[in-house]
């Protein structure tokens, strides 16, 4: 039901499965299970990919590409079919009347979907096993009753989604943000409380030492956002367009950057006890973008000298940092 379609085949079924983990697995680096043929599968097509297909490629391009592909590894019968092994199949065990015993599976395919096809009230049902062609067929009731309570099967998958990816990643924080495409982050308050300190004192980028400006000016997150999925205020900072964008979803080498973050960040610390604009636009942010009371005391508390607030810095971001890379996010510097 995923497609809007009434029917579908194992491939549609099979790239319906491709395209709704590729965030999980491209931009989020998710595990998805040991050794869990999909998040293989889906590593690769990116991997031969890349320039092609982007961490946040739209569903439809996804779809797309998997429909016109034609590399044998992405193709091959044998690999997809392993993704369509049992779930088909099982999904509606608890309805099955027959299938009981680890014996009555014990068949061949084409004797299960006969099997399947003699129960009742089900929510679908086979055409003939024809291998990736096979076909499954939604039950007309089935369809409406879907349809109409769609909000509460969505809400009801998605809550043991998180329960199973969390299990998975168990490092890993805001998996509930990391089932769907990344959304447009809302950071107008950051970018205004930056531009105000633009305009009081020079304020030069950390990657490429270049000098900005409000109409250059992009915030980045220090650590990728695909991996916190928080707007944290200590873990952004300015930059320009085109360095963010090449900076992409990646870490900044610490031993390089940290240093020029943190010398910035308490130099607008030091300001913003100064400078009662810039203290206005910060007191602004901190109630959407400071969300811990430790880090409030930790880094904003008036009187902190230099050293203090470094440390500080680096407690609370550091071993986020190395858990980020620990997962698969890959070092970046500006060349």
């Amino acid at each position: 039901m995923v497609t809007g379609k009434q029917t579908l085949s194992f491939n549609e079924l099979i790239n319906e499965m491709i395209a709704d983990s590729w965030y999980m697995v491209t931009e989020y680096k998710l595990n998805l299970g040991p050794k869990d043929n999909l998040e293989i599968l889906v590593q690769y097509i990116y991997e031969m990919e890349q320039g092609r297909l982007k961490t946040n490629e739209k569903k439809a391009n996804i779809l797309k590409y998997l429909a016109n592909c034609t590399d044998k590894n992405v193709t091959a019968v044998k690999r997809k079919l392993k993704l369509k092994e049992k779930v088909p199949y099982r999904l509606q065990a608890p309805f099955f009347e027959q299938l009981k015993g680890a014996a009555e599976w014990n068949v061949s395919e084409s004797n299960i979907i006969k099997k399947i096809n003699q129960e009742k009230r089900l929510i679908y049902y086979f055409s003939e096993f024809l291998g990736l062609n096979t076909k499954i067929k939604i039950e007309p009731e089935w369809c409406d009753y879907i349809i109409k309570h769609q909000e509460i099967l969505k809400g009801w998958i998605q809550y043991h989604m998180i329960k199973y990816l969390q299990r998975r990643n168990p490092n890993v924080p805001g998996i509930a943000d990391k089932l769907n495409s990344p959304q447009e982050r809302r950071l107008t308050k950051v970018i205004k409380y930056w531009k105000t300190v633009l305009d009081v004192i020079p304020v030069y980028d950390i990657y490429g030492d270049q000098l900005l400006t409000r109409e250059d000016l992009s915030i980045d997150h220090f650590i990728p956002w695909s991996y916190v999925a928080h707007d944290e205020f200590w873990n952004l900072n300015p930059t320009t367009k085109s360095i963010n964008s090449s900076k992409n979803n990646n870490l900044p080498k610490w031993e390089k950057y940290f240093k020029g973050l943190c010398e910035l960040e308490y130099k607008c610390y030091d300001l913003m006890n100064k400078n009662v604009k810039v203290y206005t636009e910060f007191e602004n942010c901190k109630g959407e973008h400071v969300n811990s009371n430790d880090v409030l005391m930790r880094l904003y508390r008036k009187g902190l000298e230099r050293e203090d607030f470094c440390s500080s810095l680096e407690g609370i971001l550091l071993p986020v940092y190395e858990s980020a890379k620990n997962i698969g996010f890959k070092d970046w510097e500006m060349e």
